[in-house]
């Protein structure tokens, strides 16, 4: 089974995703900020990391980079809400994938 973690502040969104795919059989956590998300990063060990772009406590885009070297293998979906300039996304997107809001939760599976 794997493990996901969902970095969110919209506790209603990450309620939602966790619900549907927890119905798939994923092993699903949340955390509704970076400081939440890094223990539970440790403690949780996930495949799969769901991560917001704009939390209260900094901005997943930013850390995604830092995450991604110390878990080389976690698969890291960005979460944005805002379109990310051309030049940020190509630096990011060689290793995290980038999945811009409005979301379905068919497009959050095919991410997994």
């Amino acid at each position: 089974m794997k493990r996901v973690l969902i970095i969110d502040d919209e506790i209603d969104l990450c309620m939602l995703i966790k619900s549907y795919l927890s119905k798939k059989n994923y092993e699903v956590h949340t955390a509704h900020s970076l400081h939440d998300g890094f223990k539970k990063l440790e403690s949780v060990a996930p495949d799969v990391l769901l991560l917001d772009n704009n939390l209260p406590d900094g901005m997943g885009w930013k850390e995604a980079a830092h995450i991604h070297e110390r878990y080389p293998s976690m698969h890291i979906t960005l979460i944005s809400a805002f379109q990310m300039p051309k030049d940020l996304k190509d630096q990011i997107a060689a290793n995290i994938n980038i999945l811009e809001k409005p979301i379905s939760l068919n497009d959050i599976e095919k991410y997994l």
